[in-house]
């Protein structure tokens, strides 16, 4: 049962293209501006360590489930579990599993490339010195007035989407490692510069002090959370994507090796991203508490008051684009495989295809930003509500489910051979981390999702 599918299939080049495209997936508009805040306002140090702790015993272990998982089906999400659970004798029902994961990839790209628009745009903005001694009330008004327009926003979602669909419709060899090859490295680049520019800027040691001091008096039950939810969705699990991404690798890749090595980079870019951009922001006065108005409020007035400032905000919007871009790759991954395995049809057709379709479903996105921010269905606006469902129930289920099938339904021979483990101690190591403790932890921080209110009554009955 080495391969489920036995059909002719594209590998990568290499392990660590594999490697870079996996981190390009993991590596998101989450970790520029998202894990930077949540680790200063959560504990600081002590919060960064809850995190890496979950990334070891939650992120690894689903993480590995799902390269197992793909490379061992050697087929798109959804025909690799129906191969899967057919060969393993286990109930064609967990073929629900891609499913699962294709549509929520989907969901997510229709407003993603809508978010990622909008650094394309901030690109052009600051190229231009549209952010030049800006105030900010003026940067709030550029803001404000973006996303009241629903063509500007049309716009730059339609470019963004075009830029995808022409990059994973050539396939594995031109589309996929060609993007990987050149954006990654120029990611990393970026980064770097960002990082130096920081560390002159003035402010590197409040940046320090802010993500890092030891605040364990403001760890809570909340915290762990808090680290579990960002842990699970910054290395893009439960959509298929590492799966999809999982059937081109070569049966010679250590799938563990490059897991480990796939969440330390994801890792290290939420760290640097924070101390590259918290540095600009306080050596120029400002609130880094601002969720995504850091990104397109905050960030572009702190680099409207500095010297060199629009040369360092492109490259900083560049940034954002290059890891949104490769992000959104692997969200179209996993149905563009299928829809190609399915119908034996031309990839470049099924790209086209799915991206206007997606492309169509981003138009109530961008109107949610304006003529239907008073349509809500739930009490939440269209992006609010897709966002919701996507995020916060399709992605922890789909990965709970597939840890699950990996630790308990999949033969123990399969899974040494895949993971390279031994019979005995460690097979059943990673039946406890993938098969019980990952689970345990994506199921509490899915309960807390769905009653928000259940682990305060804990605290409050810890308290009293």
């Amino acid at each position: 049962m080495a391969n489920a599918f036995s059909g002719k299939r594209e590998m990568w080049s290499n392990r660590w293209l594999f490697v870079l495209a996996a981190a390009g997936s993991a590596v998101g508009l989450g970790n520029i501006w998202k894990f930077p805040y949540i680790a200063g306002e959560n504990g600081g140090a002590a919060f960064v360590l809850i995190y890496l702790s979950c990334i070891a015993l939650v992120g690894v272990p689903i993480m590995m489930s799902e390269i197992l998982l793909g490379r061992s089906g050697r087929a798109s999400p959804i025909t690799a579990m129906q191969k899967l659970a057919e060969a393993s004798k286990a109930s064609k029902y967990w073929a629900f599993i891609g499913w699962l994961g294709v549509l929520a990839g989907f969901l997510i790209l229709s407003y993603y490339a809508v978010i990622a628009g909008w650094a394309l745009n901030y690109i052009w903005l600051s190229a231009s010195g549209g952010f030049a001694n800006i105030s900010a009330s003026g940067a709030e008004d550029i803001f404000s007035g973006f996303l009241s327009s629903p063509w500007q926003l049309l716009f730059w979602h339609s470019l963004f989407m075009v830029f995808t669909v022409l990059i994973v419709g050539r396939g594995i060899g031109k589309g996929l490692e060609t993007a990987v090859r050149w954006f990654m490295p120029l990611l990393f680049i970026l980064l770097i510069i960002l990082l130096i520019y920081g560390f002159q800027s003035g402010g590197f040691q409040q940046a320090v002090n802010f993500m890092f001091d030891f605040k364990i008096e403001v760890v809570t039950t909340e915290t762990w959370l808090i680290a579990m939810g960002q842990a699970f969705f910054t290395l893009s699990l439960g959509m298929g994507a590492m799966m999809a991404y999982g059937s081109y690798v070569p049966d010679s890749a250590n799938i563990g090796s490059t897991v480990i090595i796939i969440a330390l980079l994801d890792s290290f870019v939420a760290v640097a991203a924070g101390l590259a951009i918290f540095p600009i922001v306080f050596a120029n006065g400002l609130e880094p508490g601002q969720g995504p108005g850091l990104m397109f409020v905050t960030v572009p007035l702190a680099f409207g008051q500095m010297s060199f400032g629009s040369l360092f905000g492109t490259l900083f919007f560049l940034l954002v684009s290059f890891a949104a871009i490769t992000s959104a790759i692997s969200l179209t991954e996993p149905a563009i495989s299928y829809l190609v395995e399915k119908y034996n049809a031309r990839r470049s057709r099924v790209a086209v295809s799915l991206g206007l379709f997606c492309w169509v479903l981003g138009i109530g996105t961008v109107l949610s930003f304006n003529h239907w921010t008073d349509l809500t269905l739930f009490g939440r606006t269209f992006f609010d509500l897709v966002d919701y469902v996507s995020q916060n129930i399709m992605l922890p289920l789909g990965g709970m489910l597939i840890a699950l099938f990996a630790a308990w339904r999949i033969p123990d021979a399969l899974i040494i051979e895949q993971l390279g483990v031994k019979e005995g101690y460690g097979l059943y190591s990673w039946k406890i981390l993938a098969g019980f403790l990952a689970p345990l932890c994506v199921a509490l921080v899915f309960i807390n999702t769905l009653f928000p209110d259940f682990f305060e009554v804990i605290n409050r009955f810890q308290q009293g």
